[in-house]
């Protein structure tokens, strides 16, 4: 915590920038945009989703998606909306996008008045994002990956990081099998944590072996926590402080392909800027590399990451929470 702490008491951040910045779109169809996620679709295709509406939580907020074309971003669509559940709309919230590996493109998201009284709906699509299946229902007490992408396992199986906001904050994972076939199976483990000793939400998770996985999370605390799995996510350890600290905003990572893991995350305990990358070669000690964005007072937030067949990293954000912004990370400069 001592490196971090003189980072936020000096106000140092890395002087290394990204190679590419540009907004998702030139104007956005709404005033509010957030919550994007990012996917690499099996035609090679980088895609973009996010819910936007007149405000977070408002009755017209909708899952847009975008796709990066030879020419830019195509114009965002919507792909899913509040309406499958009754007479009346809700919001929805926080899209998911995750190419099985041997399967369709999947569109994971939320819908409900708040997010401690959401559910889980899920779209598949079978050309690469072009046209999506009607929309599915999760079952009861299930919502899928809350936040940040799941994990695929050698057997097919999706490892899902997720929570629940409706006894005070907490985490736990959701497995899902068959995703795509006429039943799939769905689990939900018990909860990691107390909310009396960490208020954790929105995992994400490394996979540092095939059965070693790490999950990093969000907290009320100042801190991002940590709970660890040797048995490819059957049994987690005891949730602890890493020494990172966290203005209570989100954060994603991946694990890259020469064997490090990039985190992006907001690094002042205070406010959610700056926006940064750090690198890992363990999960325990992290190096702040890049200053993907920075600026007093400024919103710059909720972070989706990918690396992309060609080894680039792709992160897309919010950005004052009006716009979507998307940069690119060479890893060739961190070696």
């Amino acid at each position: 915590m001592f490196l971090w702490g003189l980072l936020v008491q000096a106000g140092t951040w890395p002087t290394a920038i990204p190679i590419r910045r540009e907004f998702i779109a030139e104007n956005f169809p709404t005033p509010s945009n957030h919550a994007s996620t990012l996917v690499e679709a099996s035609d090679g295709s980088l895609q973009c989703a996010w819910f936007g509406g007149t405000a977070e939580g408002r009755l017209d907020v909708v899952i847009w998606h975008s796709r990066l074309e030879a020419n830019g971003w195509s114009r965002p669509t919507v792909v899913a909306r509040g309406e499958e559940d009754g007479d009346r709309p809700y919001p929805c919230w926080n899209p998911v996008l995750f190419q099985l590996r041997n399967g369709p493109l999947v569109l994971f998201y939320k819908v409900g008045p708040k997010p401690w009284s959401w559910w889980g709906r899920y779209r598949l699509s079978y050309d690469h994002g072009r046209s999506w299946s009607p929309s599915h229902r999760m079952t009861e007490s299930l919502v899928g990956p809350v936040r940040n992408k799941p994990l695929e396992l050698a057997d097919g199986t999706l490892l899902c990081g997720s929570s629940d906001e409706s006894s005070g904050w907490r985490v736990h994972v959701e497995t899902i099998q068959g995703l795509g076939t006429v039943k799939p199976i769905w689990t939900r483990s018990a909860e990691l944590n107390y909310a009396i000793d960490f208020g954790a939400i929105q995992p994400t998770l490394i996979p540092w072996s095939s059965q070693r996985i790490q999950m990093l999370c969000r907290t009320r605390q100042q801190v991002i926590t940590e709970c660890w799995s040797s048995d490819s996510g059957k049994t987690w350890s005891t949730m602890q402080k890493t020494r990172l600290p966290n203005p209570n905003s989100a954060i994603d990572a991946v694990r890259l392909a020469d064997g490090k893991a990039v985190l992006i995350h907001n690094p002042n305990p205070d406010e959610r800027t700056p926006l940064i990358a750090s690198f890992s070669r363990d999960g325990t000690d992290w190096t702040p590399s890049v200053t993907l964005e920075s600026e007093p007072g400024a919103e710059l937030s909720y972070p989706a990451v990918i690396q992309t067949a060609d080894g680039l990293i792709h992160v897309a954000y919010t950005w004052k929470r009006e716009k979507i912004r998307h940069v690119v990370l060479d890893p060739a400069q961190f070696q």
